[in-house]
């Protein structure tokens, strides 16, 4: 049976996303933080270990758009992931308003772990 493929679309547009975003805040926190005018962390290693694991979730969501079938119980640790920014990202939104560079990103990631569950 074959599968749809806008499965493996998917997940190679989540590799870019998530990759380009993990590989900008490891590289590049500061000017980042500077540009949004957001007070950076006292340590830029709690931005950069973030940032390194959506690169590992990049490599993750390669593998799944190279043959979702074969990776298929992969994605679960996709959706979690999107689960739990979304999550946290919505949560702190609604209690104490967060800067505006979070709020796309959790759109965004709100709209692919629903196709993730979908897939």
């Amino acid at each position: 049976m074959n599968q749809p493929k806008w499965i493996s679309l998917l997940f190679w547009i989540a590799a870019l996303y998530d990759g380009i975003l993990g590989a900008l805040f490891l590289v590049s926190p500061n000017y980042i933080f500077d540009r949004f005018q957001i007070a950076p962390p006292n340590h830029v290693g709690y931005v950069q270990f973030p940032a390194a694991l959506l690169l590992i979730f990049a490599l993750m969501f390669i593998a799944i758009a190279r043959n979702p079938r074969a990776n298929c119980r992969l994605i679960v640790y996709g959706i979690l992931l999107k689960v739990a920014y979304c999550g946290l990202t919505f949560y702190h939104w609604a209690a104490a308003d967060i800067p505006i560079i979070w709020k796309p990103f959790a759109i965004i990631d709100l709209v692919m772990g629903v196709l993730f569950v979908v897939a």
